[in-house]
């Protein structure tokens, strides 16, 4: 049976650290991809596809949000938790608006609007890989429903981009996050680990996507991949003047991988240029790694 879709939820509360150092400067959600800022084309989408109700649930740099209101007539709702919890803060703090809702990540980039005002059932979006992957792998039942969840695999289907909520598994699952929120283990799980831990209760289904409508930039260098502008310009200020001292081109600056501090802020991140290998301190901006030109 066809379920009316009530809304969206958009999660952009983390603070994406992997994406570094684009993500220190501006959040990934309000990066521009092949000439459009990621949020807002999937809020288009969402419009486009008759969803009535849009909420951006917002933490890491949320002021930076603030013109979406008037733009595009969405609600903003704060997600006070977003540095001390994982994702299902964020659903907890929308846990009075879900219902037949869509619950998407801000950073997808869809290259079809996947996007429908009526859903048979819950599912989650999912991409096939034939060889190996480190992605959350999905099993289902001979009746079509999600029977288990496991980090990596090979030849199978794994969860990426947006899901569907019916309103009975929205039901159930706030019922185990209210259930389960306050015991401190619960804190670092993503909702999709909760999800995992309970299959019997909640019933979702795969959505197969062919492999070239749903994207995710987990790194710069997965970006550059799909919008080569970023290749020579960064639009980071960082990489510039890093380029700057050490006197070579943006392109030439691969390979960056974040780190955190003690305290599990972001604090800088390394790179590769020049077949040398480097350190950038946030803080105090400095080099590591070989002699500044």
């Amino acid at each position: 049976m066809k379920r009316k879709v009530d809304n969206a939820v958009i999660m952009a509360a983390g603070t994406a650290s992997r994406f570094a150092p684009l993500s220190y400067e501006v959040h990934k959600a309000l990066i521009e991809v092949r000439g459009e800022v990621l949020i807002e084309r999937q809020i288009r989408q969402l419009k486009e596809a008759g969803v009535p109700d849009i909420i951006i649930v917002t933490g890491y740099r949320a002021d930076d949000f603030s013109y979406l209101r008037g733009k595009f007539g969405v609600t903003l709702v704060h997600n006070p938790d977003y540095l001390t919890r994982n994702n299902n803060s964020t659903i907890r703090a929308v846990s009075g608006l879900l219902g037949n809702s869509y619950v998407c990540s801000s950073d997808n980039y869809f290259s079809k609007n996947p996007f429908e005002s009526e859903v048979d059932g819950s599912y989650y979006a999912a991409l096939y890989s034939a060889g190996e992957t480190k992605e959350w792998c999905m099993t289902e039942d001979a009746d079509g429903f999600i029977d288990s969840v496991a980090v990596g695999g090979r030849g199978a289907w794994y969860m990426l981009g947006h899901t569907f909520w019916d309103a009975e598994f929205t039901r159930k699952f706030l019922a185990i996050l209210d259930r389960i929120y306050d015991d401190e283990r619960t804190a670092g799980l993503l909702w999709e680990s909760i999800f995992a831990e309970h299959l019997d209760e909640l019933k979702m289904r795969i959505r197969k996507y062919p492999d070239d409508e749903i994207y995710e930039f987990d790194t710069l260098d997965e970006l550059r991949l799909f919008d080569p502008t970023y290749v020579d310009d960064t639009r980071s200020s960082i990489i510039a003047d890093v380029a700057r001292r050490l006197g070579c081109r943006q392109r030439d600056i691969t390979g960056v991988v974040s780190f955190r501090s003690t305290d599990n802020a972001a604090a800088g991140f390394r790179f590769t240029a020049g077949g040398s290998r480097f350190e950038y301190d946030y803080e105090t901006k400095s080099l590591k790694g070989a002699e500044e030109k």
